[in-house]
């Protein structure tokens, strides 16, 4: 693919703030024009969203279809009736009627683009393939299709704990299944995930190339520190969403265990978990009375988020216990960028520790109290000698992150 191609991306959204995948997409994007190519994005976020220097278009959803009506008879059933239809119709259509619609809107939106293309870039988040159900069936874009695959798919090839199975999965087995044969090419953000989902799709094994998640530049609008920071701190930074399945006890406790270690640390530390955290409010009640952690289990602007990772002593990575974590934490590019030492709390096969080393000192699993406390505790010491010398220096991973070595990847196709 040379310099100056054409790309049509397509994606659910570019909204930063709904979802870490969205900050994932924007930024990869913004590296695809960093990196010289002409890139025009189609997105389903349906807001006006503006990327500087680039085509926007926000596609339309289609609202007078059988499958329109049909999804918001069910959202009315459901809200006024508490009568839930959506397992019974996924189980013999496969999808939902409003996952459907979307997807024909999308596609009706690039049928009637008429763009003339080197490449066709599907991107998602989260559990939403959409983009890439429009895709294929669209024949004639499949010479030129790269599919990004961000996380494993259907939800029953997750790794354990996060593994479930979904009505119909066999619909959604055989919707990758396709995908698989009919995209030119597949992309993942992590070499572990493309062994993963190559060893239940064995065409991503040919196909597949890296693009991890990218370190675009970003501008911080507001860079005020709310009131529960104190930069002078020793501050050890969780940000982003607890899920479940990522339980902050042993964290917590192997903070805790270290205060009782260093006493003198109580005064001049603090522990903060900023992000989503409903799944563990129980669990975190128990600390609510422990001045030196601090959580806010709530939504916070991507801009405060940013602004405390680049600010903070340590930054967290919190991943599942688990025998394997194929995923690129989309946080991770952040925390290189920001100079920080990781804390990373991960399975021993953890795409992240790939990246980080086999020789990466501050590396623990996740439910390892005592391992914990050491990490923090050697992190600690060398803060209280020169906060100054409290940094990754990572220029190999920078270099991984950025539009150049994007560059090269896009142009290897």
């Amino acid at each position: 693919m040379k310099y100056g191609a054409k790309i049509i991306v397509i994606t659910d959204s570019i909204d930063i703030e709904d979802s870490s995948g969205s900050k994932a997409n924007v930024a990869l994007i913004a590296n695809l024009r960093k990196a010289g190519f002409e890139i025009t994005v189609y997105h389903y976020t349906r807001k006006n969203i503006l990327l500087d220097g680039i085509n926007c278009y926000s596609i339309p959803e289609i609202k007078f279809s059988l499958n329109y009506f049909i999804s918001r008879a069910q959202r009315i059933l459901q809200r006024k009736f508490k009568i839930e239809l959506a397992p019974f119709f996924e189980k013999r259509f496969g999808f939902s009627f409003t996952f459907f619609n979307d997807t024909n809107s999308i596609k009706k939106a690039l049928q009637q683009s008429n763009l003339a293309v080197d490449l066709v870039l599907t991107l998602s988040k989260g559990g939403s393939f959409r983009p890439h159900y429009a895709v294929l069936q669209i024949p004639e874009w499949h010479s030129k299709w790269i599919a990004y695959i961000h996380d494993p798919y259907p939800f029953h090839y997750y790794p354990r704990p996060y593994n479930w199975v979904e009505p119909a999965y066999k619909f959604k087995e055989d919707f990758f299944v396709k995908l698989s044969e009919k995209a030119k090419y597949s992309a993942f953000p992590s070499q572990l995930l493309k062994e993963w989902m190559g060893s239940y799709f064995p065409n991503f094994l040919k196909t597949g190339i890296i693009i991890p998640h990218q370190n675009a530049a970003y501008s911080i609008k507001n860079n005020q520190f709310l009131d529960y920071f104190d930069a002078s701190k020793f501050n050890l930074l969780h940000a982003g969403n607890l899920m479940k399945q990522r339980n902050p006890k042993a964290l917590i406790d192997g903070y805790l265990l270290f205060l009782q270690q260093n006493p003198e640390a109580i005064a001049e530390s603090c522990l903060l978990l900023i992000g989503p955290a409903s799944d563990h409010a129980k669990l975190l009640s128990n600390y609510k009375n422990t001045p030196e952690l601090y959580i806010a289990n709530q939504n916070i602007p991507f801009d405060v988020i940013y602004n405390l990772q680049q600010n903070t002593a340590v930054n967290v990575i919190l991943e599942a216990k688990s025998e394997i974590s194929p995923f690129l934490p989309a946080k991770f590019p952040h925390c290189v960028e920001a100079n920080k030492p990781i804390l990373l709390l991960s399975p021993y096969y953890s795409e992240t520790r790939r990246l980080l080393g086999d020789d990466y000192p501050f590396w623990t699993e996740a439910d390892d109290v005592d391992k914990i406390a050491i990490a923090i505790g050697r992190l600690y010491e060398i803060w209280k000698k020169n906060p100054n010398a409290l940094q990754l220096n990572r220029s190999d991973l920078l270099h991984y992150l950025s539009a150049s070595y994007l560059k090269i990847a896009i142009e290897s196709l």
